[in-house]
C-alpha cells in the first residue's frame, strides 16, 4: 500500500507551524541567516537586578537555549522531511534505501531513517 503523502505533508505543516510558534515564544530568527534561530534574553533591569535575580537569569537562559536548539532541531528535520515530499524521496531511508514502515512514520512523521539507523 502506497503513503499518503498529503497525509504527511499536512502532519508535518501542522508541526513546523506549532515549532515556529514555540521558537517564536524564546527565540527569533538570526537577521542574517533566517534559517537559524537565537535565544532571546528576558529583559534584566540592570539598576533593580540583585546578583541572585542575576543568577536566576541566566540559569533561565541556559534553559531557553537548550529548548531553543532542541526545537530548531526538531524544525529543521521537519523541513528537510519537507523537502523529500517535493522531491518524491519521502519515505525512504537516506541511508538504506528501503521504505520506512509506516508505523515509524507515523510516530516520526520526519523520520528520514529505518529505527536501525536512527541517531
Amino acid at each position: 500500500m502506497a503513503l499518503d503523502i498529503n497525509f504527511y505533508k499536512q502532519k508535518l505543516l501542522e508541526e513546523r507551524a506549532t515549532l515556529e510558534k514555540e521558537l517564536g515564544h524564546i527565540a527569533e530568527q538570526n537577521p542574517d541567516n533566517p534559517a537559524d534561530w537565537e535565544p532571546k534574553p528576558e529583559d534584566i533591569p540592570q539598576t533593580t537586578a540583585d546578583a541572585g535575580e542575576m543568577a536566576d537569569r541566566l540559569g533561565e537562559f541556559g534553559e531557553r537555549q537548550s529548548a531553543e536548539i532542541n526545537l530548531e532541531v526538531r524544525l529543521n528535520n521537519v523541513k528537510h522531511a519537507l523537502e523529500r515530499i517535493e522531491e518524491g524521496t519521502y519515505g525512504i531511508c537516506e541511508v538504506s534505501k528501503k521504505p520506512i514502515p509506516e508505523e515509524r512514520l507515523q510516530a516520526n512523521p520526519a523520520a528520514t531513517t529505518l529505527a536501525e539507523y536512527a541517531e
